[in-house]
């Protein structure tokens, strides 16, 4: 993908399926390699390494092909974006999945889609959403509601607290998306994007310091497997996928580009299949197909400027 040059023009039609099917299905997989990752390894001390390391790879490359060094207003925005993208969104996913299951996870964090529809429309000067965009908000709920085995809550095995912070992690995400349109930042959405991971990073690492992760770290513990999911991560989960997903928040309505939230789960239960041996069920081929219709409503409306008053 290359800058936009003009914001103003339709994006081509190939870095749009590019970046939609990054967001779509590396994202997906994301949930168990967080999960291999925090085996042997401390929640937010991975997390900040692996947004350091890609972050700061990132930025090397677009200063090497020559992009202009950022000022000092846009390590400012870059690190408001940071710190509600990674430290408050990325960062509530990877803690809460030392307790909440990963289904149960992404289908808590299917809610973003929701919450930027409606901070949007809320906000000063907002933008309010069609009925078929709303429309398509709910039924993708409803077929999300429909992949979790609502039986894990029930018997307990759902922690509470982890779950309260997967749905503050959500509404983190959500507004981070959304501020970052507006966010005094760099033209460059690849400069961007290595300066909110490498901020973001620094926040997570903090947050690591600060719970005492180091102190109880023992590097002799650390898996082949944890090693390997953070190496996945840096590479497609961070400077792959989080950097088409800034590009499509620049050039896309924000309900579009929060559409990954339905299709992520889905490529993680077939993960489970291929992988893991779990069983595919017809309740999950049915929640699949209303997922995918979700997507679709919201993805093919046009958005049309309101009228003046």
């Amino acid at each position: 993908m290359t800058d936009p040059t003009r914001p103003d023009e339709a994006p081509p039609l190939g870095m749009l399926i590019a970046a939609f099917a990054a967001v779509y299905i590396i994202w997906g997989s994301t949930y168990l390699a967080i999960r291999f990752a925090i085996e042997t390894l401390p929640p937010f001390l991975m997390a900040g390494v692996r947004f350091l390391i890609a972050g700061g790879l990132l930025y090397l490359w677009v200063r090497w092909r020559g992009t202009a060094r950022p000022e000092r207003r846009h390590w400012v925005g870059a690190t408001v974006v940071g710190g509600l993208l990674l430290l408050g969104g990325n960062g509530g996913v990877v803690w809460a999945e030392q307790t909440v299951p990963s289904g149960l996870a992404a289908l808590m964090v299917a809610t973003v889609p929701l919450w930027m529809v409606l901070i949007d429309w809320w906000r000063p000067g907002g933008t309010q959403p069609a009925r078929i965009v709303l429309l398509g908000v709910v039924i993708g709920l409803v077929g999300m509601v429909l992949l979790v085995d609502l039986e894990e809550t029930r018997s307990g095995t759902v922690h509470g607290l982890g779950a309260l912070v997967l749905i503050l992690a959500s509404l983190s995400w959500a507004t981070g998306s959304l501020y970052s349109r507006r966010a005094n930042l760099p033209r460059s959405p690849f400069l961007a994007t290595a300066m909110e991971m490498v901020m973001g990073g620094a926040l997570l690492t903090t947050a690591g310091l600060a719970t005492g992760e180091l102190g109880s770290f023992d590097p002799a513990r650390v898996s082949g497997r944890s090693v390997a999911a953070v190496i996945y991560l840096i590479v497609f989960g961070s400077i792959i996928a989080f950097t088409a997903y800034i590009w499509l928040l620049r050039v896309v309505a924000p309900a579009k580009a929060g559409t990954y939230a339905y299709v992520n789960p889905v490529v993680a239960v077939a993960l489970g299949w291929a992988l893991a041996g779990e069983e595919v069920t017809w309740r999950t081929v049915i929640a699949a197909t209303i997922i995918i219709l979700a997507v679709v409503l919201i993805t093919s409306h046009r958005r049309r400027p309101l009228p003046d008053d």
